[in-house]
């Protein structure tokens, strides 16, 4: 059964301080297809049993003290994975503490600070951090518990049904609503924001994605894996180029990082999309200037780039860029480095940027969640114990199989969700879209992202509902101090823009990247 604990706190958020009302709780979710008009029978009228797996999602909601639901948005908030907790935007970004971490390295162990977080979004919106099934304090059980939770479509239903039931007991049906996803969250929030409308009747006022990937093909963590697809090499190259930037890496270091990535973007979309697409017809002349303008742009060997046919993924690039000082760059922030584990490998065997942070992450919000959300000081039932789940470590069991609208059948293999969301939008053509993205994320580069709100099946009209936010930063964009400050005013300003839509100016008439 949903359980939850209450507290109060404040918050000072730029100066205005803003007391509020904490409830962290769980509340019990069953898969799609569960009849809860009889437990005793599914829906096609069989007399067998309705599934019996539930999941138990935990959560944690603050709402400011005294507000009129119908005039205070209210923001559902989760990371990604799949199958990650939301500890990282909770403490990181949005919530009303934050942990201090280095900027661009690791973190020294304990003690670690938990400050006041002058850049929670408090301040535009109530909000709802969500832990994906079977992570934080929230468990999965019952027969076939990880079918029926863990995949792309179950996972999104999950988030869909838990959005709902929470309106309902929180009376926040009438407030203007938001979603807020990062990374695999962006995938989710595509299908979340579709099946909300379609399924449930409920319209969002609008969807913040945070490191953007909606099509897998493109991504450039196992591109090798679907040869003749070249498309993930050409749109991860301005995050290498970034990356080697900020590492001085390259021959001349530019003077405008900005301007330089628009260089390497055309380079990108012209010259090199065609000596990919060329394939083993391209020359040899043109093979050596190709592979000489990679070297200028990723401070990569001219020799290694051509015995890598021009084609170098990820983990290859994080090895390499710094691989004679046998050090590895970070995936999803390429600013921190750590020790190669092994220098002689293709790939690194760990991301530096995630054993930086975790620990701080970690035993902060352990800290938190008992002694000042006291939802773990007991366990929820008293019984003395509870252990938060940074992960439910499941993405050997995750099924990506996804349906898109209007299909008659599901796909197997790299989902692509960007179909779900151009369906939402047509579906409500008032429905606002905000792609907040950092240079240096080598797990889901920028320029993708770009890339597909501009290959969106949409009116090219509805194209103006879409805005870009970009930040010198990484996958956690608010890692870096500076870029959490503009993802707080980027992110308020969206939801003060679009919680009166008739009031709402109209932004730019297209998905035109803002630095």
């Amino acid at each position: 059964m949903p359980v939850a604990k209450t507290s109060d706190g404040s918050v000072t958020v730029r100066g205005q301080k803003i007391d509020y009302q904490a409830v962290a709780g769980t509340l019990v979710i069953h898969p799609k297809g569960w009849d809860d008009s009889d437990p005793n029978s599914n829906p096609d009228g069989k007399d067998d049993k309705n599934p019996t797996a539930e999941a138990s999602m935990f959560y944690v909601a603050y709402f400011e003290k005294g507000a009129r639901p119908e005039n205070r948005p209210i923001t559902f908030v989760y990371n990604g994975g799949p199958g990650s907790a939301t500890v990282w935007l909770h403490m990181g970004a949005f919530g009303p503490r934050r942990i201090v971490t280095a900027d661009d390295a690791h973190t020294a162990a304990a003690p670690y600070q938990l400050v006041n977080n002058d850049d929670s979004l408090l301040d535009a919106s109530d909000l709802v951090f969500i832990d994906a099934p079977g992570t934080g304090f929230g468990r999965i059980e019952g027969r076939d518990k990880e079918k029926a939770f863990y995949g792309t479509d179950p996972d999104a239903d999950a988030f869909t049904s838990f959005i709902a039931q929470f309106l309902g007991r929180y009376g926040r049906y009438n407030s203007p609503k938001y979603l807020f996803g990062e990374s695999y969250g962006t995938t989710r929030s595509a299908i979340v924001v579709h099946d909300l409308q379609q399924d449930k009747g409920i319209d969002v006022n609008g969807v913040m994605l945070l490191s953007q990937i909606l099509d897998y093909d493109n991504s450039i963590d196992g591109p090798q894996n679907n040869p003749s697809v070249d498309q993930p090499y050409m749109l991860a190259l301005p995050s290498f180029a970034a990356t080697a930037y900020y590492h001085h890496k390259l021959a001349t270091q530019p003077a405008d990082l900005r301007k330089f990535l628009d260089e390497v973007e055309h380079f990108a979309t012209t010259d090199y999309a065609q000596a990919l697409q060329a394939g083993t017809s391209l020359d040899d002349a043109e093979r050596d200037r190709i592979a000489g303008r990679l070297h200028d742009y990723t401070g990569l060997p001219v020799d290694y780039i051509k015995k890598a046919n021009l084609r170098v993924n990820g983990g290859e690039f994080e090895q390499t860029l710094l691989g004679p000082d046998e050090m590895n760059t970070g995936r999803l922030d390429s600013r921190f480095s750590g020790p190669a584990m092994d220098p002689l490998a293709q790939r690194p065997d760990y991301d530096p940027m995630g054993a930086a942070l975790s620990s701080a992450y970690v035993s902060a919000f352990n800290d938190y969640a008992r002694k000042v959300l006291h939802y773990a000081d007991g366990g929820p039932t008293g019984d003395g114990w509870m252990d938060y789940k940074l992960s439910a470590n499941n993405i050997r069991e995750w099924s990506f199989t996804h349906q898109p609208p209007s299909t008659p059948y599901p796909f197997r293999g790299a989902p692509n969700v960007l179909p779900d969301l151009a369906a939402a939008m047509k579906y409500n053509p008032k429905l606002k879209v905000q792609l907040n993205q950092g240079y240096f994320d080598l797990g889901t580069p920028y320029f993708e992202g770009v890339y597909e709100m501009r290959h969106l099946p949409i009116p090219k009209a509805l194209a103006a509902n879409v805005e870009i936010r970009q930040y010198q930063s990484g996958h956690m964009v608010y890692a870096h101090e500076d870029s959490l400050r503009q993802l707080h005013d980027n992110s308020a300003d969206f939801i003060r823009r679009t919680e009166n839509q008739s009031a709402a100016p109209a932004p730019a008439a297209h998905p035109t990247p803002t630095h």
